[in-house]
């Protein structure tokens, strides 16, 4: 086991609280093309589709009638079908992202005596408390 070197602190353990933001690996969610930046959903794009294939009938079918996009249908000159997509829709494909844990707890390496501990659901949120946090110390060492 490494031997970790740190600066021993001034403050006692109750006097601290730690910001993390945590990302388990192992844990994959679907997201939104709007969420993740998604390029077609910020552009729009177009489907090729050919038409004289089972598949290409079936794609071509839940597009027109299943699908719920908006888009404009016209034949390319190799007898294609293309679908333009407009920006701002969701896409065909589905986005996996890994989520964000945003923890304040109390404490530091030495640990939590009070057993603070807060997850944040939202990022703003998160910031706000680090913030907040900042600010009462800034203020209580102006105070002296």
């Amino acid at each position: 086991m490494r031997h970790i070197n740190r600066i021993p602190p001034k403050l006692p353990v109750t006097a601290v609280k730690t910001y993390a933001i945590l990302s388990p690996h192992d844990t994959a969610v679907k997201s939104a093309c709007e969420t993740v930046g998604c390029k077609a959903w910020r552009q729009g794009w177009t489907s090729l589709i050919d038409e004289s294939t089972d598949l290409g009938r079936a794609q071509a079918s839940y597009i027109r009638h299943g699908a719920g996009r908006t888009f404009r249908e016209q034949r390319t000159a190799e007898g294609l079908t293309a679908f333009r997509f407009d920006s701002g829709q969701r896409c065909f494909r589905d986005h996996l992202t890994y989520p964000e844990v945003y923890l304040a707890r109390g404490g530091d390496w030495r640990g939590n005596p009070r057993g603070e501990r807060r997850l944040h659901t939202r990022p703003a949120d998160w910031v706000e408390d680090f913030g907040l946090h900042q600010q009462r110390l800034n203020d209580a060492q102006q105070r002296g």
